[in-house]
C-alpha cells in the first residue's frame, strides 16, 4: 500500500461542515480487519445529505463520506477473505459512522463485506450501489407478499433517481406493468419509458394532502419519496395489494389513516437496506446478476470523479441527478 490516498473528507466548521478533497495515510482510517483497495464508489441520495450537511447523517468527525464500495481485498485478517479478493460493501453504517468509500482505500470489518458476483464487474457494482440494491429488496418485499406480473400495475415513485429507475428496470423485466411517477415528466418521461415503465405521471398527483382512501388504481407500489405520496400510493392500491417503502425523499412523516390496511387488506413492507442481514444482500445481489438489464444499467449511469462529486451533492438533494452516478476513486 502507498504511504497516502486520495480521499474526502467532512469536517465540522462553525459555519456547519466543510467538504474538502485530500491526502491521507492508512493511520487515517479506522481500525478493521480488512483493507480494500477501492476501485469505485457511487452517489446516493444519503450521501447528498452527508455531503451538505442538510440532514444529520454524519455523526462522527472528521469522516470520510460514501455508504458504497467496491475493490478489491488488500489485507484481511478475517477468516471470510483473502487479498484478492473482489468485494462490495453497502451500508453498515459507513459514510456515517465509519470511514467510507469516497476514498482510495477503505478499511472496514469483514463482516459487513460480501463477494462481489462474477456476472456484476466492479463499476456496474456501483452503478448499482446501495439504491439499486435497495430497489431489488424492495421487488423481493412485493413478491413475498404475492404480488406477480398479472396482479396488475405497479407505481415507483421518484422514479427518475436512483432506486427509482432500478426499480422501473428490474420490475419491466421480470413482466410486470410499471407506473412510473417523476416530477421530471417533460425531461425525463422518454428516459422512463426507455426503462421499462408503460406510463408515467406527474408527482403533484399524490404529493399533496389527499383522501384516506382513493380510487384502486395499482396493485402494488415501491416508493421512495416519504410523506404524502406515500400516504396517497397506500390510499390507492388495489385490495390485498402491497407497498414497499425505502425512503424519504418528500419528508419522514405518514400523513395517512388507517383505512388501506383495514378495509383493503394493504400490506405496508419496510424494506431497510443499512443493517440488511448479510444472506439477504447475497440474495439480492444474486438477482440484480440475473434481473436486471446490465445494458440498461449502463444508459442511467453517468461517471465522476472524487474531485467532482462534493459539487453533486446539491443536485441529487434537488432532484437534479438523473439514474445512477458512479465515482471513479482513482480518476
Amino acid at each position: 500500500m502507498s504511504d497516502t490516498f486520495r480521499a474526502i473528507r467532512l469536517s465540522k466548521t462553525e459555519a456547519g461542515q466543510s467538504a474538502d478533497l485530500v491526502d491521507l495515510t492508512p493511520a487515517d482510517l479506522m481500525d478493521g480487519d480488512v483493507t480494500v483497495r477501492v476501485e469505485y464508489s457511487t452517489l446516493n441520495y444519503k450521501d447528498g445529505l452527508a455531503l451538505t450537511g442538510k440532514a444529520p447523517v454524519v455523526r462522527v468527525w472528521p469522516l470520510i463520506p460514501g455508504i458504497d464500495f467496491a475493490g478489491y481485498v488488500e489485507a484481511s485478517s478475517h477468516h471470510g477473505f483473502a487479498a484478492g479478493d473482489r468485494v462490495i460493501l453497502n451500508g453498515f453504517g459507513v459514510g456515517e459512522t465509519w470511514n467510507g468509500g469516497f476514498a482510495q482505500v477503505a478499511r472496514v470489518k469483514g463482516d459487513w463485506l460480501i463477494k462481489a458476483p462474477d456476472a456484476i464487474d466492479n463499476a456496474r457494482a456501483m452503478a448499482i450501489g446501495t439504491a439499486g440494491y435497495t430497489a431489488m429488496l424492495c421487488v423481493m418485499a412485493l413478491e413475498k407478499n404475492g404480488i406477480t406480473p398479472d396482479r396488475s400495475d405497479i407505481i415507483v415513485t421518484g422514479a427518475a433517481g436512483g432506486v427509482g429507475s432500478v426499480a422501473v428496470a428490474i420490475l419491466a423485466k421480470l413482466g410486470y406493468r410499471v407506473i412510473a411517477s417523476t416530477g421530471r415528466v417533460e425531461s425525463e418521461g422518454d428516459y422512463l419509458k426507455k426503462l421499462g415503465a408503460a406510463e408515467v405521471i406527474d408527482r403533484s398527483e399524490l404529493s399533496s394532502p389527499g383522501r384516506p382512501l382513493g380510487k384502486e388504481r395499482w396493485a402494488a407500489g415501491i416508493d421512495a419519496v416519504g410523506s404524502h405520496t406515500l400516504a396517497n400510493v397506500l390510499a390507492q392500491t388495489k385490495y390485498g395489494g402491497c407497498v414497499a417503502a425505502c425512503g424519504l425523499a418528500q419528508g419522514m412523516d405518514l400523513p395517512a389513516s388507517v383505512a388501506p390496511f383495514i378495509l383493503r387488506n394493504v400490506t405496508l413492507a419496510g424494506v431497510d437496506s443499512v443493517m440488511r442481514p448479510i444472506p439477504d444482500r447475497k440474495d439480492a445481489w444474486a438477482r440484480l446478476a440475473s434481473d436486471l438489464d446490465m445494458a440498461l444499467l449502463d444508459s442511467m449511469t453517468e461517471r465522476t470523479t472524487l474531485s467532482q462529486v462534493i459539487g453533486l451533492g446539491e443536485k441529487i438533494i434537488a432532484g437534479q441527478v438523473r439514474g445512477r452516478v458512479v465515482v471513479d476513486v482513482n480518476a
